[in-house]
């Protein structure tokens, strides 16, 4: 009776790497459990405050104190992982399915084939020259319109070529994640976007005004891909703050962000200040923001 309904009914799944993959509460109470070395499988509980309010930070502290339990966040979780391996085999987020060379216009390139074991998705990364420590990496999601058709809808298909060019002379790897077509919500559904913003909302509340997240992709098999290449540190060519985050999380450090602004077009300057007022892309090259501000 101390259980209130409704409530998840089926089991939620945590992600193969933890809380380095995804800081959820799922993912913690089984990192917790394989710490203890008891079977990973929690319950989990909302906390709320009797007017059916969630209790967060102090509130939850107090809490605690009062019936002397323990506590902590999925933050300091997350600062225990990266300092202690777990007492146990980690489940690979990734498994490589076949490694190739790949000649192309920007330089010969060693392909390398993941199937993603979360989502089913097959990724790709491309390497130039050997890996080294603080290597040129570019973290690129799908984008059949921007990178196949031409589209200058988006800004996906410039920055592709500019990634690939700087890797092609310079060395360093390019992971390629699909099924992060508009922002992983798919193709019909990204098509069905334009449609939206043909008739006036901007990119955001498009995706949102079809029941979809502004920006649904996460990260965590780009981190894996790079792990399992030994590349745990890089510069990263990235205007987006979240996939930062996202890679930092997932075990890999980014020592320093360098810019990829290009692809600027008439059609995409909406779609460019919106990435960078609502969504804190950083658009720190001159250019690009007169333009995205305009």
């Amino acid at each position: 009776t101390d259980f209130a309904r409704p409530g998840h009914i089926l089991p939620l799944r945590a992600r193969a790497g933890g809380v380095l993959e995804r800081p959820g509460h799922t993912e913690a109470a089984v990192d917790l459990c394989r710490f203890a070395g008891v079977p990973p499988v929690a319950a989990i509980a909302e906390l709320v405050d009797d007017d059916g309010s969630m209790l967060r930070g102090a509130a939850v502290d107090a809490l605690a104190s009062r019936f002397g339990l323990p506590a902590l966040s999925i933050a300091e979780l997350i600062a225990y992982r990266r300092r202690n391996p777990l007492p146990f085999r980690e489940e690979p987020r990734v498994v490589r399915t076949a490694d190739t060379e790949l000649p192309t216009r920007y330089g010969s390139f060693r392909a390398l084939g993941y199937r993603d074991l979360s989502t089913g998705a097959d990724h790709l990364a491309l390497v130039r020259d050997r890996p080294r420590d603080e290597v040129i990496a570019r973290v690129h999601s799908e984008c059949l319109t921007g990178e196949s058709l031409g589209s200058r809808r988006c800004d996906c298909g410039p920055q592709l070529d500019d990634a690939l060019a700087r890797i092609g002379r310079n060395g360093g790897v390019l992971v390629y994640l699909r099924g992060h077509e508009g922002r992983a919500i798919g193709l019909a559904k990204k098509l069905a976007a334009y449609e939206l913003q043909d008739a006036g909302l901007d990119t955001v509340d498009a995706n949102l005004r079809l029941g979809e997240p502004a920006d649904a992709r996460e990260y965590g098999a780009a981190a894996a891909i790079l792990r399992d290449l030994d590349i745990t540190r890089v510069r990263l060519l990235t205007n987006n703050p979240a996939k930062i985050r996202d890679l930092e999380t997932g075990g890999v450090s980014v020592v320093l962000r360098l810019p990829l602004t290009t692809g600027a077009a008439p059609a995409n300057l909406r779609y460019l200040a919106t990435k960078q007022h609502r969504m804190g892309h950083l658009f720190d090259e001159p250019g690009i923001s007169r333009i995205a501000e305009a």
